[in-house]
């Protein structure tokens, strides 16, 4: 049984770790930690976990722990990264974003060069049932070629933008983007927050990954709604992949397969649905811990290839030029983004 923690008890995504437990046979939640006693006391009651502390180095040195996610502000990520590999802990999942900007993404990659823990980033649509069997239909030419993929969301790209970067590469799996071309307007998501997931308020950017594929990404206020009548900025992550076979559409809430003229449609609940797939990557973990060979989908050395297609994303609206990934990702990269693209556009 691996013996598995928690960092961290805001927001909803702690929870959602937490109770994905009753669906996982091979761990069990055994302690827990976060700097609010109250916050903590009320988060172990919740999930009956008895050991909690409010330092999670201290949790490191008490709990032989195999697996900890990581649901912390990106400002701390690198420092709990080299934490658990002193005290031999084998992995990681850890919460998006992976980071905020060039200086804290190069500090992770330079970690990840040497460091024997194995690290996911949480993004568990990815393990969400329907998102698997439209994948899989994707992937067995269901929909022919693919040539265009529009994904978005409601919240900005610290907040929601890593999702819907994943997800193209989850339809788009061996492909690469070779440039961007971005325009970002907004400035109140670029102001100081407790959790510090700093962006633009909108952002365009076209992707090209050559042989004829192109992905239009959206995220922000500019991003379409997916319910009319839905207030909630969260709610509208969905993305839309195009063949010259056919289509399939996913959102948080509904589906669309289009295949020789037939239309298929459904709706699914997206709770019952995201239990199903936190549980599914945690489990993933473990499959990664028993076998070498079984590397997780959503490692690290994969969400950075991700994560730098975000930061040139960027760049490109900083900038207002293309750039070319393979071209530019040994060139200098603009120190202290947040704060160039808050003065950009403020």
């Amino acid at each position: 049984m691996y013996r598995c923690a928690i960092i961290g008890v805001g927001g909803n995504r702690a929870n959602g770790h937490a109770d994905a437990y009753r669906l996982i046979e091979r761990g069990q939640l055994v302690a827990v930690s976060t700097r609010n006693p109250e916050k903590l006391a009320a988060f172990g009651e919740r999930h009956g976990v008895a050991a909690r502390y409010t330092d999670y180095r201290e949790m490191f040195a008490q709990e032989r722990l195999d697996l900890v996610h990581v649901n912390t502000p990106p400002d701390v990520r690198l420092e709990i990264f080299q934490a658990a590999a002193a005290a031999g802990i084998p992995a990681l999942v850890v919460e998006k974003p992976l980071a905020i900007q060039w200086e804290d993404y190069q500090a992770i990659a330079e970690f990840a060069r040497t460091s024997p823990v194995k690290i996911a980033v949480n993004h568990q649509l990815h393990f969400h049932p329907r998102r698997i069997a439209l994948q899989r239909l994707v992937a067995e030419g269901g929909i022919g070629a693919v040539r265009f993929v529009d994904a978005s969301a409601g919240m900005n790209m610290a907040f929601q933008g890593t999702h819907t970067l994943q997800a193209i590469r989850a339809f788009l799996p061996n492909q690469t983007s070779h440039s961007v071309f971005a325009q970002a307007s907004g400035t109140d998501g670029l102001q100081p927050t407790p959790r510090q997931h700093y962006a633009p308020d909108a952002l365009l950017a076209t992707l090209d990954y050559g042989d004829g594929i192109t992905a239009l990404l959206r995220c922000g206020t500019n991003a379409p709604r997916v319910l009319a009548d839905e207030p909630r900025a969260h709610a509208h992550k969905r993305i839309g992949v195009y063949g010259d076979a056919g289509y399939v559409h996913w959102s948080m809430w509904n589906w669309e397969v289009g295949q020789a003229g037939r239309v298929e449609r459904g709706v699914h609940d997206y709770p019952a649905e995201d239990v199903l797939g936190q549980a599914a990557l945690t489990k993933a973990m473990f499959d990664w811990l028993e076998d070498e060979r079984a590397v997780h989908p959503l490692n690290l050395d994969v969400s950075l290839q991700d994560f730098a297609v975000m930061l040139n994303i960027y760049e490109s609206a900083l900038h207002r030029e293309i750039r070319h990934l393979d071209r530019d990702a040994s060139g200098a990269h603009q120190a202290g983004l947040m704060a160039a693209l808050r003065e950009k556009l403020g």
